[in-house]
């Protein structure tokens, strides 16, 4: 996946993106799938600013990581494009919870959420080449010296 990092260094530009990957047939109610013209902004997210919409049909309400693995996640959109722009990109999970001003702990939580929700779209993908390279192996691990 492209991150056109120079593209993506506004809120707005943030948001676009985001819609764009995580809903490309539009946004729409998660309740009764009403598009987006059917609601209107009903408030801000406290933490993330993100705009809550109310549906007019449903009354359910709805923002832009419903329906999405980053349900009731509190990121920016700029946070979130970075945190997935470090995961796939492979950044080791401490510099990224150190860039982005996340625990240890949270950006490791999040890694292995975004990597299991790809698992079950990719799970009997074959890989496309016949070289796997991985990550360091503590081969002393458990030894008592």
């Amino acid at each position: 996946m492209i991150f056109p990092i120079h593209d993506l260094l506004s809120r707005e530009k943030c948001q676009a993106w985001l819609e764009e990957h995580f809903h490309p047939d539009g946004m729409e109610c998660v309740h009764c799938q009403a598009s987006l013209d059917k609601a209107r902004p009903f408030r801000q997210t406290r933490e993330s600013q993100l705009t809550v919409y109310r549906c007019q049909q449903c009354q359910g309400i709805y923002n832009l990581y419903s329906g999405t693995v980053f349900e009731q996640a509190h990121f920016s959109p700029e946070q979130l494009v970075l945190l997935l722009r470090g995961i796939f990109q492979g950044v080791p999970t401490t510099r990224l919870a150190e860039e982005l001003n996340l625990s240890y702990k949270t950006a490791l939580k999040w890694r292995h959420r975004v990597q299991a929700q790809a698992e079950t779209y990719l799970q009997n993908v074959p890989l496309p080449d016949d070289v796997v390279e991985v990550d360091e192996m503590f081969q002393t691990a458990g030894e008592k010296r």
